[in-house]
């Protein structure tokens, strides 16, 4: 069986840095997706940057945990200092009232943009937490979008409520001590599966970057093994066929 591999590189939009690595990732190497936070600094870029890029699908990256919210209207989401909660204290904080407003704007301002995303999934994975997991299954299927898995083949509750995902889903190509021999176990272990996600970080270190998130130097190393002139050979020899969101039926 031949398996279909999304690669996907969250936070489109962060930062330049973060954009042109994304980019980098998508023309020189294996990343075929992208999720985009609509309330990061560098968002507009991004968006002309996918222009120039139609082959590489662009969902939304829903955000909760990082930054501030689009809407001026949802204070249980936000701090003293009008700032996302840190996802320590979010789920005890927020009412889903808000939550539903805030991410209905993140998804209008995609929009907004003339493009439609190709798929929802969420920073820190906050769509599989049991009081927001409805909220983003209406949403996907009001906005007729695929929904990311949030946990390796849990598929469920997507499927159960109508909404598209792939079979599989991996979230471990991530950490200080990645290599491409790290990619071909995740590979490896989702033999003969037929649709697989793998959440990708790969970056240019930037400032905003460096200062903002904890995980900054982790995506260049990421990026060298996501454009490494050898992993379309390990997909390839593995029967392994790269898409889109789009192209999964």
């Amino acid at each position: 069986m031949v398996t279909k591999l999304i690669i996907n590189a969250d936070d489109f939009g962060y930062s330049r840095g973060v954009n042109y690595g994304i980019i980098t990732s998508h023309e020189r190497g294996v990343v075929t997706s992208t999720t985009m936070m609509m309330n990061m600094p560098e968002v507009a870029h991004a968006f002309q940057l996918a222009e120039q890029h139609p082959a590489l699908g662009v969902g939304i990256h829903l955000v909760l945990t990082c930054g501030k919210p689009i809407s001026d209207d949802v204070p249980s989401l936000v701090d003293e200092s009008s700032r996302f909660h840190s996802l320590r204290d979010v789920f005890d904080k927020m009412n889903t009232e808000d939550v539903e407003k805030e991410f209905t704007r993140q998804l209008e301002a995609f929009l907004s943009y003339g493009k439609k995303p190709t798929h929802i999934d969420s920073h820190h994975h906050v769509h599989g937490h049991e009081k927001v997991l409805p909220i983003v299954l209406k949403l996907a299927e009001r906005y007729h979008l695929p929904l990311r898995l949030f946990h390796t083949h849990d598929e469920a509750n997507m499927l159960q409520a109508g909404v598209r995902s792939t079979v599989a889903f991996d979230h471990n190509f991530y950490g200080d001590d990645l290599s491409l021999e790290s990619l071909e176990k995740i590979l490896d272990k989702h033999v003969g599966v037929e649709s697989l996600e793998i959440m990708t970080h790969p970056a240019y270190i930037d400032q905003p970057l460096y200062q903002g998130s904890s995980y900054a130097l982790q995506r260049m190393n990421e990026l060298v093994i996501l454009t490494d002139p050898h992993v379309k050979e390990r997909l390839n020899s593995r029967d392994i066929k790269l898409i889109t969101f789009e192209q999964l039926g």
